[in-house]
């Protein structure tokens, strides 16, 4: 079972629901696919180097098996849903919208 990948990908629906089901928009926001693209680049970058030394090492049995370079899907989905999760809150905390 490819538990990291249904995990992963939970989570960054989960947390895409929330950004509209609490009102942040924040997928609405060109800026924020820009800061995406970004986020991407650099955790290619590093996490690129943690798998590739190997440092980090994957269960084959764990993930479906697709790489970036040598890097799991996954990683990427979970990222984006663990950062994109403190921006929400970060929005819902410092909301200057309604100010």
């Amino acid at each position: 079972m490819t538990e990291y990948t249904i995990v992963s990908g939970t989570a960054a629906g989960a947390v895409l629901v929330m950004d509209r089901l609490l009102g942040t928009r924040l997928s609405s926001n060109r800026m924020f696919w820009i800061f995406w693209a970004v986020m991407a680049a650099l955790t290619t970058m590093v996490n690129g180097y943690l798998t590739w030394r190997p440092i980090v090492r994957y269960g084959a049995e764990f993930f479906l098996g697709i790489r970036v370079f040598t890097i799991p899907v996954e990683d990427y989905l979970f990222g984006f849903a663990l950062i994109t999760m403190n921006l929400i809150v970060w929005e819902l905390f410092t909301d200057t919208r309604k100010k």
